[in-house]
């Protein structure tokens, strides 16, 4: 048999099979239609799950002076899905929100925020948004929770420890001011006294005048040196409380996500009741022809 044979056989065969389906239309139409509300019906009974989400920020350490960035577990980018996967974070987890460690295994997930996507993706910052699915909205968010503090709690201390030790070089430093203070009160009275010249002669008068205003001029910049002290440290404290510290920046909150959407559920069911239709309005006349000739 020639090419040409063999092609105008399959154009015979699809043109029999088409006249088939055409001629059925309805039973397409109905595996449409049928496919389409058991899409619905599954995809309604495939449960709902409630998704909280929680942004985190890591912070950026900085040396003790202020004068560098340091490389630790805030700027590691694996610390946060090692940390929210470990086994202690889940039980933690767990015991808060009153799930299973099975139950969240699989169902915790962490991200960084960034800008553009794939290669050229880059933080803007060391946002990290957590993630946590559960059946219920509230164990959701409870769940989120604790993890969230897990990760504030384990990436803190070294930023926690260096604000204790600002905090009481700037008590220390404000000590030292109020006895200067204190100290300078008394060289300006005895300067007040001098000047006054009771019972004292001029040149008595020049040299304890002279005294009193060295002692006066070491006192006040001493005093001029801790206050910038005070200042820088404060600068310090500052730059470790709004950019070194991690904290929460978003609590978690539920949201719905169910399973499977119902418009999807329906597209593919419908998509799969046409094929079937399809077949069966092909498949039929055969059948009945059988049928009717036995």
């Amino acid at each position: 048999m020639s090419g040409l044979d063999l092609d105008a056989e399959r154009e015979i065969d699809l043109r029999s099979a088409w006249a088939r389906i055409t001629a059925r239309w309805w039973l397409a139409a109905a595996g449409l239609v049928v496919g389409a509300v058991v899409g619905i019906v599954a995809a309604s009974g495939s449960g709902t799950v409630w998704e909280a989400n929680a942004l985190l920020y890591l912070g950026q350490p900085f040396t003790p002076s202020g004068g560098g960035q340091l490389q630790s577990l805030q700027t590691n980018p694996k610390t946060v899905p090692e940390l929210i996967r470990s086994e202690r974070a889940l039980e933690a987890a767990a015991k808060a929100s009153g799930l299973t460690r099975a139950q969240l295994r699989g169902n915790v997930t962490s991200a960084p925020v960034t800008i553009a996507t794939g290669a050229t993706a880059r933080n803007l910052s060391p946002l990290v948004e957590l993630t946590v699915q559960a059946p219920r909205q509230e164990k959701a968010e409870q769940a989120a929770a604790s993890l969230a503090a897990t990760v504030i709690e384990a990436i803190s201390p070294y930023v926690l420890q260096k604000i204790v030790q600002l905090e009481e070089q700037v008590a220390t430093d404000e000590a030292q001011l109020a006895r200067l203070d204190e100290r300078i009160a008394s060289l300006l009275e005895q300067q007040r006294q001098v000047l006054s010249g009771a019972g004292l002669s001029l040149g008595d008068r020049l040299v304890a005048s002279q005294g009193v205003n060295a002692n006066l001029s070491v006192a006040e910049s001493q005093r001029l040196a801790i206050q910038q002290d005070v200042t820088d440290v404060r600068q310090l404290l500052s730059l470790a409380h709004q950019v070194e510290l991690p904290r929460v920046v978003a609590e978690p909150l539920g949201k719905r996500a169910d399973a499977t959407s119902r418009r999807n559920g329906a597209v593919a069911g419908a998509l799969l009741g046409l094929l079937l239709g399809a077949v069966a309005a092909y498949a039929v006349e055969p059948f009945l022809r059988r049928r009717s000739t036995s």
